[in-house]
């Protein structure tokens, strides 16, 4: 008798954030890469990415914009029901804090060289008007975040801050300001969930 043999069974692999950091990490070191070259070869100067000229603005745009779009986080969360909520900042809560924290960092880091650094000012060297530059840039920020388009609601918790992350930019020229925002708010929102300090609606 022919023994029918099974076939394998195709596992789906779990999320690991240390591969995700792996990855954000490569590709933050490539745009990196990418501004070098646009500042040597004169499409960009260093004072485009990283300007210290108004220290107290950029110390109160990352104060105010942190706290505010923690605050629109944390009342889409208690306000709207949860079916219509992306858990993803919940999600992580079973990870040690050093690893959320290094998935922050480096996720923020990558998504604002990125979207920020790379892609807003090429559009608007091209385009030459600012929030022309940061619609479409949010444009392609949502297009990136793809696991929201099940819920369209949550599209308004990447557009809102992707806008505020444009515009705090052009009025610091320096991507420190959008990153540390970027950074604070998910960490923030993350952390509420670690601790059970929010939830989300039933």
């Amino acid at each position: 008798m022919q023994h029918i043999k099974d076939k394998p069974q195709k596992t789906k692999k779990d999320f690991s954030p240390k591969d995700a950091i792996f990855v954000s990490s490569s590709f933050s070191f490539v745009c990196v890469a990418i501004i070098f070259a646009l500042i040597v070869y004169d499409v960009f100067t260093i004072e485009n990415f990283l300007a210290f000229n108004q220290p107290f603005t950029m110390v109160l745009n990352v104060v105010l914009a942190s706290f505010g779009l923690l605050l629109f986080g944390v009342i889409l969360t208690l306000y709207i029901p949860s079916k219509y909520i992306d858990e993803t900042n919940k999600s992580f809560q079973d990870y040690s804090l050093l690893i959320i924290v290094a998935f922050m960092l480096i996720g923020a880091l990558f998504e604002e060289i990125l979207f920020r650094g790379i892609i807003q000012n090429l559009l608007l060297v091209f385009l030459e008007h600012q929030w022309t530059a940061i619609i479409i840039t949010t444009l392609l920020f949502l297009g990136m975040h793809t696991r929201y388009f099940k819920k369209p609601i949550m599209l308004i918790n990447i557009t809102v801050p992707s806008l505020i992350f444009g515009w705090i930019y052009f009025e610091t020229n320096n991507i420190l300001v959008p990153f540390l925002v970027h950074f604070f708010m998910n960490i923030g929102m993350t952390l509420l969930f670690k601790y059970n300090l929010i939830r989300v609606k039933h």
